[in-house]
Formats: C-alpha cells, structure tokens, sequence
C-alpha cells in the first residue's frame, strides 16, 4: 500500500468517525426541537471531501513518501478539530442545527475565531495534497471549499444572528 493510500484511508476511518457522532447529536437535538438551516449544501458539502480524498489518491506519485511537515501541520490542524469538538460537545454536528435555547458557545477555540471548525477544513484541504506535492489539488479543491464555506458561513451567521 502507499503512503497516500494508507493517510488517505487514516483520514477517510476519521470523517466517518466524525460523521457517526455527529448523526448522534443531530438526532438528539432534533428530537430536544432543534431545527436544521440550509440543508441544501450538505450533499455538496459531503461530495467535495469524498472527491478531495479520491483526487489525492489519484494524482499522488506512486511510491514516495509524504512531505512529513506538511503531515506534521496536518496533524496539528487534527488537535484544534479535537479542541472545537470537545468545546461544542453535544452540539457538534457536521449540519447547521440550531436549538433556540441552547448556550452560545464563546470559549475554547471560539475565544479566538467565529468559525474555528472551517478554519480547519480551510487548513486541511490544502495541506493534505500539498504532503504529496499536488498543488493543483490543493488550489482546485481550496477554491471549491471556499465557495461552498462562504455559502454555508452565511446560513450559519443568519442562524446565529436570530439567537444573539
């Protein structure tokens, strides 16, 4: 197996760790009377990292290893998406969920950035194919990820605004 396949397979095993505790609190708060805004990006939003994966797997060199700093930075975005996790807790979700009477979140990460989660995502998708030199990945998938964020960020920043 190459490197790219064996961290494109690591990263793949995490999302979909993401995406079944994240379906576990979706599911909690909808049934407390949360309600979900602009579902409509989510199928895009789940098809570009599915292509981003694919496309890193198709275009890296064949039997070299990684760029291991850029893996390094990788793995550093990897804690500060523990941090927004362990900071939203049981509202964390992968959706745009919104439970009128819940708290406002202003600490950990959120001290420091309104989207901290995205700046992440930002992060990740263009250093994951840089570790393999796939620049052009890295620029077409960024481009991609910044017009789907700037569509979501809106939702979330309209939902938020109804709560403040």
């Amino acid at each position: 197996m190459s490197w790219a396949a064996l961290i494109v397979a690591l990263v793949a095993v995490e999302r979909a760790a993401e995406l079944i505790h994240a379906q576990r609190n979706t599911k909690r708060l909808l049934a407390q009377g949360a309600v979900e805004r602009g579902a409509g990006h989510y199928k895009l939003i789940v098809a570009l990292h599915a292509a981003w994966l694919l496309a890193i797997l198709a275009f890296a060199p064949q039997g070299t290893a990684p760029l291991w700093g850029w893996i390094a930075v990788y793995l550093l975005l990897q804690a500060v998406r523990l941090w927004v996790l362990a900071t939203l807790g049981p509202y964390w979700t992968t959706r745009v969920i919104t439970l009128p009477e819940a708290p406002l979140i202003s600490g950990g990460p959120y001290r420091f950035l309104r989207h901290p989660n995205y700046a992440v995502v930002i992060g990740e998708i263009a250093v994951l194919p840089l570790a393999f030199g796939e620049w052009r990945v890295a620029l077409v998938f960024s481009a991609l990820n910044l017009a789907l964020l700037a569509w979501r960020v809106r939702i979330e920043n309209e939902t938020l605004a109804e709560r403040i």
